[in-house]
């Protein structure tokens, strides 16, 4: 079974970084620089499993972006995991009261990125990496 994700970050330095993890344990990934990017292409499918999302981008910032995804019943089984530099509580409680599932602050380590992927069991086919 292939596990989709998309990356939605406006840094394509930070896209890599997390493509470079993920395609690691042979997650299939897309990419998108904004929020509104990432709306357009779960709308033209295919849907993925899970969506690295920052917090602070232009056009359409990744908290709006979990509010969307989470107003649509199609999109209800996306995995949503905010990857931000927003390290205040409140806005860890903001963006896990509006859907996401786990909350990662950079700078990070590979290792992580894994660990919140085991906790929500997304690791690739179940292998621990």
């Amino acid at each position: 079974m292939t596990v989709r994700a998309m990356i939605i970050d406006d840094s394509r330095a930070m896209r890599s970084i997390l493509r470079r993890i993920l395609t690691g344990l042979e997650f299939e990934t897309s990419e998108a620089g904004h929020g509104q990017e990432a709306l357009d292409q779960l709308t033209a499918g295919p849907v993925p499993d899970l969506c690295l999302v920052d917090w602070n981008m232009p056009v359409m910032d990744g908290y709006t972006f979990i509010t969307q995804v989470r107003a649509n019943p199609a999109w209800r089984n996306v995995t949503l995991m905010m990857v931000t530099t927003e390290s205040e509580q409140s806005q860890i409680v903001r963006a896990l009261a509006a859907g996401a599932h786990e909350y990662v602050i950079k700078p990070f380590t590979p290792d992580a990125i894994v660990e919140k992927l085991e906790i929500l069991g997304l690791t690739s086919k179940g292998i621990p990496a």
